[in-house]
């Protein structure tokens, strides 16, 4: 006989497994909606997406034992940022007294760490479509089907902007040192892999969407010339280890993250609520933030509420939302800004990139604030 649900989430990512096995570990029964793939469709590609997770996303790891080993993510002792016209900024743990101010972690293996953990949790059962449960969860990412069955609206800002994602190899080692250059409107970053002797870095780079698709065609020679130009040759040699791929950017924000429908409560998390610019690589830490939060939230509940109580949904609404929306604006007044042509626009930038690498305090504050330490 089928059992009946606590939970039910819909969107098997990297958020919705994090959320199931925090459900799980509090004794509610759950369901993780991950259809099998048809056996006749392609395989797909290599994935070379890598998130930089902040001290409080890998606590949350940690603690459900799905951390991944340290040549699958690498500690970032350092980050430099260099504006267009002279602006410099750098971070290094040391100064910060912390062990780390980032971690970057491949995203294939963390989601198989997850996956295996979930294997071997009887609390949750996995689904190939959703079944009724007291709240369901929606995790399904930007894309969100089940959000717009729900006629909840999305509503987004494009950037304009695609994200080139790839791996490169280096003939000089990283040094455990994120890299990130703002040059004409586009933002680069090279993400160190492999440990603290990797010579290996994730690509991103942000690019104008007409500029996207000739350097996904480009040769490969030619795409690592010019990101060797751009950065100055800082890493040697580079070559390009891996496929690239690409997607839109897009500021988006949903305008209800929980509600009720035929009876029954539903929330969203991740990239399903809210999408942020990755300039900063806060997308993946805010949304673990909302299971997390929203764990925490259902397993302190007075005794007498309901899993899908309408009060205890908008408490986590309140709670997300208060962290999420000010760094969402942040992002994005970032993006614009760095996006502005003319040299007084370039002037005023890079004064200000400058004069916040001198501020002390306050740029020590907020450092800890994205590593997720306040």
């Amino acid at each position: 006989m089928t059992q009946a649900l606590d939970i039910c989430i819909r969107g098997s990512g990297i958020v919705g497994q994090t959320l199931a096995l925090l459900l799980a570990r509090e004794r509610l029964r759950v369901g993780l909606v991950a259809p099998t793939a048809a056996p006749d469709r392609p395989a797909a590609a290599a994935d070379v997406r890598a998130y930089a997770l902040n001290a409080r996303s890998r606590q949350l790891l940690d603690a459900l034992r799905c951390w991944p080993d340290p040549c699958h993510a690498t500690e970032v002792r350092a980050m430099q940022v260099k504006g267009d016209a002279g602006g410099d900024l750098s971070f290094g743990a040391d100064l910060l007294q912390v062990p780390g101010l980032t971690w970057i972690v491949d995203v294939p293996v963390l989601e198989s760490q997850l996956a295996q953990a979930i294997r071997f949790q009887p609390q949750i059962e996995l689904l190939q479509a959703p079944r009724p449960a007291a709240l369901t969860v929606i995790c399904e990412g930007r894309a969100s089907s089940t959000r717009e069955e729900l006629g909840v609206d999305y509503h987004t800002q494009p950037y304009h902007q695609h994200a080139i994602a790839a791996r490169l190899q280096c003939s000089v080692p990283h040094g455990q040192t994120a890299r990130q250059w703002f040059v004409g409107g586009e933002i680069l970053a090279f993400l160190p892999l492999g440990g603290p002797l990797g010579t290996e870095v994730a690509l991103v780079w942000s690019v104008q969407a007409d500029r996207a698709p000739a350097l996904l065609q480009a040769d490969p020679a030619d795409f690592c010339a010019e990101l060797e130009a751009i950065s100055g040759a800082c890493l040697g040699t580079l070559t390009l280890s891996s496929a690239r791929a690409a997607w839109p950017l897009q500021l988006a924000c949903a305008e209800r993250w929980v509600g009720r429908r035929d009876g029954r409560a539903w929330a969203l998390a991740g990239d399903a609520a809210h999408a942020v610019h990755p300039l900063a690589g806060q997308g993946l830490n805010l949304g673990l933030a909302d299971v997390a939060t929203l764990a925490e939230i259902l397993q302190k509940r007075e005794y007498w509420r309901a899993l899908g109580d309408d009060k205890l949904l908008r408490r986590y609404e309140r709670a997300r939302k208060a962290e999420v929306l000010p760094m969402s604006a942040a992002m994005d007044g970032l993006q614009q800004l760095f996006s502005l042509d003319g040299s007084g626009w370039q002037t005023l930038r890079n004064w200000g990139m400058n004069g916040f690498e001198r501020s002390g305090p306050l740029k020590q504050w907020l450092a800890r604030r994205a590593m997720g330490l306040l």
